[in-house]
């Protein structure tokens, strides 16, 4: 069997047609159906079903789909495995909202700049959930805020940034005490149920300030939108750049400064792609030189 017909068959799947398959690959749509017809044939079933110009994946598709991710990424770890002389094939790696949208671009590009043949899948998530896929061995690495426990000894942590506390208020409050802000203004929470929500609502606590609480969620770049609309204050963390544009806002220091939030990176000692592990780490590592914030 054709490892590449099988790409092309989860590769329509993604793409959800035919054509948009064939520009994905450089092919012909002509080629694309004929690759499937040939997969179907030696498999004995039918895996995608065709209407109009779009199609859709059969219940038997269905079956082999996660199958056939896990079998090319398989033979993209024998090429990498094989090619000892060349840092190459697919890293799969996890990361958190903040770090997905603000650090994780600028060490991507250093990476495919510096070793063009890596592929890296991304998956977002939160960090509880990221460091139980890495301890799994489902990603090889992950972007995440330091984590409440001791890890397994079967992984490793490497410290990327540190980001302080801070009263998020409208602009026009900039002079104004930052207690004083947190206990007579409405408070926009910092989702207390996530890691990083926990240090804040611990700082609250820990400086007997009893906040009017009116909203609670985990969005950080949200939190700033509701604060330059004048719907309250936030404690949150000086997360990393981009920040959403136009905003009026004061980033305003506390007066007892707690344990700040800290993002880095866990990694499996066991995968099989701990190069490509070592290329992120030293990727990352000078992404941050670079761009402390």
């Amino acid at each position: 069997m054709e490892t590449q017909f099988l790409n092309t068959f989860v590769t329509v799947v993604d793409q959800g047609s035919m054509a948009a398959a064939a520009r994905v690959l450089n092919v012909t749509p002509a080629a694309v159906a004929q690759q499937i017809r040939t997969l179907e044939r030696e498999l004995g079933a039918t895996l995608i079903a065709r209407v109009g110009r779009t199609v859709s994946v059969t219940e038997q598709g269905s079956r082999i789909l996660e199958r056939s991710r896990e079998l090319l990424r398989s033979v993209s770890d024998l090429r990498s495995v094989a090619n000892d002389s060349a840092v190459s094939g697919e890293l799969r790696l996890g990361a958190c909202p903040t770090a997905l949208a603000g650090m994780l671009p600028d060490v991507l590009a250093r990476m495919v700049d510096a070793f063009p043949q890596i592929n890296v899948f991304i998956k977002p998530g939160y960090s509880v959930d990221l460091y139980r896929a890495v301890e799994a061995g489902d990603l090889d690495a992950a972007v995440v805020l330091q984590a409440p426990f001791p890890l397994p000894k079967t992984c490793e942590w490497l410290l990327l940034r540190e980001e302080p506390l801070i009263v998020l208020a409208p602009k026009s409050m900039a002079g104004r005490d930052p207690h004083d802000l947190l206990a007579t203004e409405p408070l926009i929470r910092y989702d207390r149920n996530q890691w990083g929500g926990r240090q804040a609502d611990d700082y609250l606590r820990a400086n007997d300030i009893v906040p009017r609480e009116r909203f609670e969620l985990n969005a950080l770049n949200a939190i700033a939108v509701m604060v330059d609309r004048g719907l309250g204050v936030s404690l949150v963390p000086d997360w990393a750049q981009p920040w959403p544009e136009g905003l009026q806002l004061a980033r305003i220091p506390l007066p007892n400064p707690a344990v700040p939030r800290r993002i880095g990176i866990v990694w499996s000692r066991s995968s099989v792609r701990v190069r490509l592990v070592t290329v992120l780490l030293q990727e990352s590592r000078k992404a941050m030189q670079a761009n402390p914030r």
